[in-house]
């Protein structure tokens, strides 16, 4: 009976590819609203509970408690007998259990994601890509249509185990491998799975940096995250992560979070000599602390350091990667929302830096780390109910000094869009955008990037 009371509606409004690391007003509510429905149904299986003893010991007799507000109590005023109420609380359970999904343990698994459809157009410069990361000397305007952005999920929810702790997670999945448009693959983007506690908890999975969670909105670059190569370091990883939450009073706290992680590790840039082998995999430690002020129930600041530490092994050397990082939320007004991050450090590509990765450079017997500063920004105009509003930029800047003739020196991203939703669960977007590209000693290359995409939440 438990089981069958799960939400199924959390799977029409949860999608967290482009929306969990930063959250709007409106889908705040709901998930407040899901929260409230979720303690309701707990209310309800302890009425079941209750009724099922009221019918073994006085069965025909009227109850004794007020019948709750539902659509059957609605359509009628006179007193119902404890067989009706009970019959109203089956007919409910079995409503919800025709959406659910159980496990072979019989723990609740909800399926979610997103059916998204993009048409688009490039100028030249692209590189062939659907939507690059930097503007390349190659590659004619060419325009299309893809499905593949499409993401599955599975969320699911354990018993209540150590210390009253619950299991939860969850694992993310889509279409993007491959060459398009008939190549398409099956592709792991994100999982997890995670132990809570009240105030804290700890996550074994595969995620963005702990360092660096938040990123811009966007229904054109779903593949790969919004401004990758454009200040935004994204790539999904493994990880450890263990998490604390701190009161610093009703309205302040602090979320702290300290992880391993494994890096992704890359060749060194073109300009580099050869190099042998390049260690593939190497751990890395990364933190973050998140001090968070909350005015009122609209109104909301949040400000987070991080740092990423690790050690690239390639050609015999060891090159250092050290990044750290500051991310934001202000939300002063209901209607209005500031969201972004900045890094600067050395050899940040294994952590992704989109189509040119510049991490570190060995020449004539030494190995050198390549320092790079970049961030992205978001401003948001929630203009209706239905109707969200980004104004986004974001930049790329490695050290020119430090690099030779023809690399990229700087990657500029900056752009607009527009979400309208047509009904709780279908999103119509439209995106445009322009990179400018600077490569040493050879100008700054531009690509326009026009995309108009639909997406249904599932």
């Amino acid at each position: 009976m438990e089981r069958r009371l799960r939400l199924p509606l959390a799977a029409a409004v949860l999608f967290p590819a482009f929306l969990h690391a930063q959250t709007s007003p409106e889908m705040a509510r709901i998930l407040e609203r899901l929260d409230r429905l979720e303690s309701q149904n707990q209310e309800l299986l302890e009425e079941i509970r209750m009724l099922r003893a009221e019918v073994g010991s006085a069965r025909g007799e009227p109850a004794a408690a007020p019948l709750p507000e539902t659509a059957a109590a609605a359509a009628s005023a006179a007193p119902a007998t404890v067989e009706q109420r009970l019959d109203i609380q089956e007919q409910r359970t079995a409503e919800q259990a025709q959406s659910k999904v159980e496990s072979s343990q019989k723990f609740p698994i909800r399926v979610t994601g997103m059916a998204l459809f993009n048409a688009f157009v490039n100028s030249n410069q692209s590189g062939g890509y659907e939507y690059p990361t930097a503007a390349s000397p190659t590659g004619p305007a060419h325009d299309g249509a893809t499905i593949r952005q499409t993401i599955i999920g599975l969320q699911y929810q354990g018993p209540e185990t150590l210390w009253g702790g619950h299991v939860q997670g969850s694992v993310y999945m889509d279409f993007f491998s491959g060459t398009p448009p008939l190549g398409q693959t099956f592709r792991l983007r994100t999982g997890s799975i995670e132990l809570d506690w009240a105030s804290r908890s700890i996550m074994v999975g595969v995620e963005k940096p702990i360092f660096n969670p938040r990123e811009p909105s966007s229904l054109a670059q779903v593949g790969i995250s919004p401004l990758t190569g454009a200040g935004n370091l994204w790539l999904w990883m493994p990880q450890v992560r263990l998490e604390q939450d701190l009161s610093l009073g009703a309205s302040s706290g602090v979320h702290a979070q300290m992880g391993v992680v494994q890096t992704t590790e890359i060749g060194p840039y073109a300009g580099s000599d050869p190099v042998g082998a390049v260690e593939p995999w190497r751990p890395g430690l990364e933190g973050r602390f998140e001090f968070f002020h909350k005015i009122d129930d609209e109104r909301r600041f949040e400000l987070a350091p991080g740092f990423h530490v690790s050690t690239t092994h390639a050609g015999g050397f060891s090159i250092p990667s050290q990044i750290v990082s500051a991310d934001w939320l202000f939300r002063p007004a209901h209607l209005l929302e500031f969201t972004g991050a900045f890094y600067s450090g050395q050899n940040v590509a294994p952590l992704g830096t989109g189509l040119v990765p510049q991490g570190f450079l060995i020449y004539r017997g030494q190995a050198r780390a390549i320092h790079s500063t970049g961030g992205w920004g978001q401003f948001t105009i929630h203009a209706a109910r239905r109707l969200d509003v980004h104004f986004f930029t974001g930049e790329r800047d490695d050290r020119s000094s430090e690099l030779d003739m023809g690399a990229l020196g700087k990657n500029l991203v900056y752009g607009a869009n527009v979400y309208f939703r047509f009904a709780p669960n279908v999103l119509l977007g439209w995106e445009a955008s322009q990179t400018r590209t600077v490569y040493l000693g050879q100008g700054t290359l531009i690509n326009n990037h026009y995309d108009l995409a639909l997406g249904y939440l599932f």
